[in-house]
């Protein structure tokens, strides 16, 4: 059944406030450029002023000092971002019904432990010696490998694979292709040929933490491959083997890892950062989207570039870089000049 609420309620449940009809209703929730006349969005960001103010939305959720032109009502809030998140389950569509029990064609070995209160898809196979916490759910077509230990309250979406002896901890969230414990890049090199190093080592994932889709975490050579508690990880993301992640870090999108490095606690890696191997990156580190990460960086840290420098280093480069084409048409004039002077005084003697 679709929800609708009027202005009013929505401004009262997000503490929020209105200016503008609370008669109103709405329905759903948009972008602030799709919003029809029927939702709610949101703005947090002032470049986005402009689609605000020729927003076809009922309502927009705006900062407490917003002072831009708007075409449509405002609900004042502390933090649009946050609000418009706790809007979102009031219009959503009706949950997805939870998945229950053990299905048919799930294969499962009997000497896998799977908890009597965790679900098990269709055409999942749990390999022996393999555990599956209580409440956990482990959605079609996943591979649990020989011994992996699954804790309690995870969910792993379709196709995510847990190769043989890994450990994932308590409320895991690891979505569709997921890989865990797939072999480390290592070969030895043998005139021109390579021949493969053995990976034996396993990967340990701590609790609360959240993997994207398509997401590979390599087995260690040995020991162990880890990723702390609280960390979240973004899409198409490469931890290569015996990587050591902190606590309530933050990697997003399309970055890469190279083995053996160590990041601290709450570091956040932007879009597409790579990462050279046995390099040390400390706690609470900024590295900004497309950098290249060559050597250690300390705690407390904004990096940027490729290679990463400091975030203030990093920007003067740029604004040098950008003014490459001026200098070069300058230095061509001086050199055509010089020419001419040369060519002068040699016509003079």
């Amino acid at each position: 059944m679709q929800t609708i609420m009027t202005l009013a309620e929505v401004a009262r449940k997000l503490d929020g406030a209105l200016e503008g009809d609370g008669r109103v209703q709405v329905s759903g929730l948009a972008g602030i450029r799709e919003a029809e006349p029927h939702q709610l969005t949101f703005v947090a960001n002032p470049q986005y002023a402009a689609a605000a103010a020729a927003t076809r939305a009922a309502a927009v959720l705006v900062p407490e000092d917003w002072n831009r032109p708007c075409s449509a009502a405002l609900i004042r809030v502390r933090n649009p971002d946050k609000a418009f998140a706790m809007a979102a389950p009031w219009f959503a569509p009706p949950p997805v019904p939870p998945l229950q029990g053990v299905h048919e064609t799930a294969v499962i070995s009997p000497a896998a432990q799977v908890a009597p209160d965790a679900a098990v898809g269709p055409f999942c196979v749990i390999e022996e010696g393999a555990c599956v916490g209580p409440r956990t759910v482990v959605s079609a077509g996943c591979y649990i490998g020989h011994g992996v230990q699954i804790g309690a309250d995870c969910r792993l979406y379709p196709h995510v694979s847990i190769r043989e002896y890994c450990r994932i901890g308590s409320r895991c969230i690891l979505h569709n292709g997921t890989v865990i414990g797939s072999d480390g890049f290592g070969y030895v090199q043998e005139g021109a040929a390579r021949r493969k190093i053995p990976q034996i080592g396993i990967v340990i994932i701590g609790d609360d933490v959240e993997l994207g889709a398509n997401v590979m975490v390599d087995r260690a050579r040995f020991g162990q491959t880890r990723i702390g508690n609280g960390v979240k990880v973004d899409n198409l993301v490469q931890i290569a083997h015996n990587v050591i992640i902190g606590d309530n870090a933050v990697i997003i999108a399309q970055v890469g890892i190279a083995g053996s490095t160590i990041i601290g606690e709450r570091t956040i890696l932007a879009g597409q950062v790579g990462v050279a191997g046995h390099l040390t990156i400390g706690s609470d580190v900024m590295v900004g989207a497309q950098s290249g990460v060559s050597k250690n960086i300390p705690s407390k840290t904004f990096v940027l570039g490729g290679p990463a420098a400091p975030y203030e280093k990093s920007v003067k480069i740029h604004a040098m870089t950008m003014r490459l084409p001026e200098l070069r048409e300058k230095v061509t004039a001086l050199e055509d000049r010089l020419a001419r002077l040369e060519q002068s005084g040699k016509a003079k003697q």
